[in-house]
């Protein structure tokens, strides 16, 4: 069928209703979120929170991060009067860690304004509050009607209509089919049991829908709807190479913070270089001259723009004076706040001892 067939037309309001009816029965316990019907008002903070940590992260990954957040800075002012440094290494693990730099940007910002802005527009303004964030925080904490569309919801809107447009092409479309279904009336509920409904129910594969709330309504039902929405091959990654430099001295291992600008900008890390498709010399890049070993270990790990390879050199040094940066006891380097590729390296080389 042609994405623009007029011929499938949707009730809003009789979706909305069979919506927010089976998100009372069924909506997710989930600690940011108030239940419905409670009579609570959600907090911003909270909401704005666990929407940037959500960004391209799994909501069992999230929950423990956002729990260890909230229990350290209750407040957006908390959070904002923080050191970089100690928001970096809380967040150490969750990935994409431009995401926490805009963390950061974001709370002071908020903080010198006073509180967050309520419509979705004001919120745009914000740093790293892109389309999605901004419409869910304006719909979930301040119940604007904005049109709230993340993966979960593209793809109920790509079967509910039955959407042959491969993404991201088809992405205005399913907005703007979406935009039609979007109330005036409880829109954080409606937006959050949209993300239930592609979470739970209309799920990629297997999807459950014999028992789907508003499946009566669903144009691709008994049409093999897990066909929806049709994605092209995604290009493959480049390959990049690097050099960790895995320097000793009594029991403890050299870490420096890299530069606040780049990859894992501001993160604490084992010395590096390379990071390039045509990597670097092994001594290019080290932190002092010595007698650097390979150790035999590549650690690979893969970013959003490419994948990389690391080798791990190792070398012993008798004294700690004239460098830059902090020596950590080996049996601490798990509490240093250290980037998921850089856990991986020290799990490689301890592991190997």
């Amino acid at each position: 069928m042609s994405a623009t067939d007029p011929g499938h037309i949707v009730d809003p309001r009789a979706f909305q209703d069979e919506l927010l009816g089976w998100y009372d029965r069924h909506a997710r316990a989930l600690p940011w979120r108030i239940a419905p019907g409670s009579g609570e008002r959600p907090d911003p903070y909270r909401i704005w929170l666990s929407e940037v940590m959500l960004q391209q992260t799994v909501v069992k990954a999230v929950i423990p991060y956002f729990e260890a957040f909230t229990s350290r800075w209750p407040t957006v002012e908390a959070l904002a009067a923080a050191p970089d440094a100690d928001i970096l290494e809380a967040w150490a693990g969750l990935g994409y860690y431009a995401r926490a730099r805009n963390l950061i940007a974001c709370a002071r910002d908020v903080a010198a304004l006073g509180g967050f802005p309520g419509t979705e527009a004001e919120l745009r303004t914000l740093p790293g509050l892109g389309a999605y964030t901004a419409a869910a925080i304006a719909a979930i904490a301040f119940g604007q009607p904005a049109t709230v569309v993340d993966g979960n919801i593209e793809r109920v809107m790509a079967r509910l209509f039955e959407v042959d447009t491969p993404l991201p092409a088809g992405k205005k479309i399913l907005r703007a089919h979406a935009a039609t279904l979007t109330p005036d009336q409880r829109p954080g509920d409606y937006a959050q049991a949209l993300m239930d409904l592609g979470a739970t129910v209309c799920r990629p594969k297997a999807a459950l829908c014999l028992t789907c709330p508003v499946a009566r309504l669903c144009k691709a039902r008994g049409r093999d709807p897990e066909r929806l929405p049709i994605k092209l091959p995604k290009a493959k990654k480049p390959e990049r190479q690097g050099v960790a430099f895995w320097l000793e001295c009594g029991g403890a291992v050299l870490l420096v913070r890299r530069e606040d600008s780049g990859l894992l900008g501001g993160m604490r890390a084992l010395p590096a270089s390379g990071f390039t498709e045509s990597g670097a010399d092994r001594g290019d890049g080290a932190p002092v001259k010595a007698d650097w070993q390979d150790t035999g270990h590549r650690v690979s790990h893969g970013f959003t723009h490419f994948n990389l390879t690391l080798t791990v050199l190792r070398a012993e040094r008798p004294d700690r004076a004239n460098l830059q940066g902090e020596w950590v006891p080996i049996a601490e380097l798990d509490k240093a706040g250290l980037p998921t590729l850089f856990k991986k390296v020290v799990r490689a080389v301890r592991d190997s001892r």
